[in-house]
């Protein structure tokens, strides 16, 4: 018995990854980008972090679940990039089946954990613009702390039915993954046992742990629209808008790279186009979530600010 019970009858012993190989003469070039991005995300949500943790004006409700979103990206990226640079220096590169396992664990679950947090700092935005007199009630410290926990166990239940189901696969080969990470639809194809199963709980998690979120975060911004609508001044419509802006962007380029990546049909696309579509929602999009909360948020800039300076003077 091996990692997530993985059993005998399994033939395939490792995965060549396809992605970025017909690009041979690049792969100096691509390292550098990518370790650019990575070490980019790093900083950043690390920064981001730290900023909510030593500036006082940022212990509320929304920093709370902004600085868990940063934590939440750090461990996304770390998932597959760090293999993928590691892959560049490597003329064939593979991944061991364990490891594809494994990186497909804290993939399902970093991904699924972070459409549900999206959608619990929408209502964040909405009891705080529709009710904000019992906002301090609703948002009190122990709800912040059970949606944060309800997010990760959304997750962590939707990430181990996948990967105990993927384990039950018989892979008998080829064993070439037309991507440079592991997933479950590239699995899948390289399947020869039943699959119908694992397509069937595949629906179903993308209609309540992908959709619902989704269409759970598009009725709260309408709301809140109506509710900013309603404001009779300007300056105080500006105001309450502003409050929300930053997420409402985060929240466009999760979900609307994540259906372009998964919702799009499979045929009539290149092998680089794939990569492309992946490398938006996987790679790019953990290291623009905290530029976006930082460009237009005063707030936090200012704690940045501090924090730096008194990293400087330390």
């Amino acid at each position: 018995m091996t990692l997530f019970g993985v059993s005998n009858q399994t033939h395939v012993t490792e995965f060549i990854f396809l992605g970025f190989s017909n690009h041979s003469s690049l792969q100096g070039i691509f390292f550098l980008v990518f370790l650019t991005i990575y070490l980019t995300t790093l900083l950043g949500n690390m920064l981001m972090m730290m900023a909510t943790r030593v500036s006082p004006a940022l212990h509320t409700p929304m920093y709370y679940f902004l600085s868990n979103l940063s934590f939440l990206d750090i461990c996304y990226t770390s998932t597959t990039i760090p293999v993928m640079l590691v892959n560049f220096f490597r003329e064939k590169k593979t991944i061991s089946y364990e490891g594809c396992l494994s990186q497909i664990f804290f993939f399902v679950t970093c991904a699924g954990t972070e459409g549900v947090l999206l959608a619990v700092m929408a209502y964040d935005r909405y009891v705080a613009i529709c009710h904000p007199l019992q906002y301090p009630v609703l948002m009190s410290v122990k709800v912040c702390v059970c949606l944060v926990a309800g997010s990760w166990l959304c997750g962590l239940v939707n990430s181990v039915t996948h990967t105990a189901l993927t384990t039950t696969l018989t892979l008998c080969g080829p064993n070439q993954i037309s991507h440079f990470l592991c997933d479950i639809p590239l699995l899948l194809k390289l399947s020869c046992s039943d699959t119908s199963v694992n397509e069937s709980v595949l629906h179903v998690a993308s209609a309540t742990i992908g959709l619902s979120p989704c269409l759970f975060t598009a009725g709260s911004y309408v709301l809140i629209i109506f509710a900013i609508l309603r404001i009779p001044s300007a300056q105080g419509r500006r105001k309450a808008f502003s409050t929300c802006a930053s997420h409402l962007t985060v929240v466009v380029v999760f979900f609307g790279t994540a259906n372009f990546n998964y919702d799009r049909p499979s045929e009539g696309y290149s092998l680089d186009m794939d990569i492309l579509v992946s490398v938006l929602f996987c790679v790019v999009t953990p290291m623009l979530n905290p530029i976006i909360y930082s460009l237009r948020n005063k707030e936090v800039k200012g704690a940045l600010r501090k924090f730096v300076k008194k990293t400087w003077l330390l």
